[in-house]
C-alpha cells in the first residue's frame, strides 16, 4: 500500500513476516522505530500507529511475534494459551530482535545510531526487553506494558488464580536473564518514557510504579526517564499517548 507520505510494504526477514513503512520523501539513512504488537494483536492492527510515526519521518517496522498471524497462531481467548505462550513470545521476540535490528541497517537504510523501540501491552514488555539486552538502541517507549517483569508475573498469576504454582525453573532463569529491572546497569540513563492506565485491568500498574520509584534515583532528575499516568484510563492507548510518544522519539532518536 502506498499513502501520500508513507510507503507500506510487507517483507519478510528470515522466518519473521514483518510490515515496513518508510517515509516517502526521506533520503540517506532513516531514523527507525521497531513497534511490537499486543497479545492477539497483529501487524495489520499497528499499521495506523505506524502510519503516525512514519508520518512524522520514521521508518517503522512492525514485526509478527511467534503464535500470531502466519506464525503458527493460537486461541488467544483463552486464559490457559495466555499463562503458556505469553512469556514465550516476549523472549523469542527479544532473541529475533538482533535480526531485525542487522536487516533494518542493511537492508532498510535504519540508521544504526538513531533506532527505537516501542510496544503496547504484550508488545511493551518485549520492547522494554529488546531495549535492556540491546545497548545501542537510543529510546524506549512502553504502552501499557511493564519494565518489573517478576512483579507483573506475580498480579499474572493472581489474575489466573495461580499464584501457588512455582514458575518452572527454564521460565525463571529467563525472566531474570531478560527482566530489564534485573538489568538496570544497561539501561540507566538511557530515554525511557513510560505511558500507562491508572485503571488498566489487564496489565496492572503497581509493576511500573514499583519500577520507576527503583530507577528515578538513578536518573538523578534527568528529563531522560518520563512516566506518565492516565487518570481512569484502562488498557488503552490514546492520542495523547501517541503525542507524547512522537515527542519522546523527536527528542531522544
Amino acid at each position: 500500500m502506498e499513502y501520500i507520505n508513507v510507503i507500506e510494504r510487507n517483507v519478510l526477514i528470515d522466518e519473521i513476516p514483518a510490515l515496513v513503512m518508510t517515509p516517502k520523501n526521506n533520503s540517506g539513512l532513516h531514523p527507525t522505530v521497531i513497534l511490537y504488537h499486543g497479545w492477539s494483536s497483529s501487524i495489520e492492527k499497528q499499521s495506523f500507529r505506524g502510519f503516525i510515526l512514519s508520518s512524522l519521518g520514521y521508518q517503522v517496522i512492525i514485526p509478527c511475534a511467534i503464535h500470531h498471524g502466519s506464525r503458527e497462531p493460537v486461541d488467544h481467548s483463552k486464559a490457559e494459551n495466555a499463562g503458556k505462550y505469553f512469556w514465550k513470545i516476549i523472549f523469542n521476540n527479544i532473541e529475533e530482535s538482533t535480526k531485525i535490528i542487522q536487516f533494518a541497517v542493511k537492508e532498510l537504510k535504519a540508521d544504526p545510531e538513531r533506532i527505537g523501540v516501542c510496544g503496547n501491552s504484550m508488545g511493551g514488555f518485549t520492547a522494554a526487553g529488546v531495549f535492556a539486552s540491546n545497548t545501542r538502541l537510543k529510546a524506549l517507549v512502553v504502552f501499557n506494558g511493564s519494565c518489573n517483569w517478576n512483579a507483573s508475573n506475580e498480579l499474572f498469576l493472581e489474575a489466573l488464580n495461580m499464584e501457588d504454582v512455582k514458575a518452572p525453573e527454564e521460565l525463571q532463569r529467563k525472566l531474570n536473564m531478560y527482566n530489564p529491572m534485573g538489568n538496570l546497569e544497561h539501561i540507566i540513563n538511557r530515554p525511557i518514557l513510560i505511558l500507562h492506565g491508572d485503571s488498566d485491568t489487564l496489565v496492572g500498574i503497581e509493576a511500573q510504579r514499583e519500577f520507576y520509584k527503583e530507577v528515578s534515583p538513578k536518573y538523578d532528575g534527568s528529563e531522560r526517564l518520563k512516566f506518565v499516568e492516565y487518570p481512569k484510563l484502562n488498557h488503552f492507548v490514546t492520542t495523547n499517548m501517541m503525542e507524547e510518544a512522537a515527542i519522546w522519539f523527536n527528542k531522544y532518536l
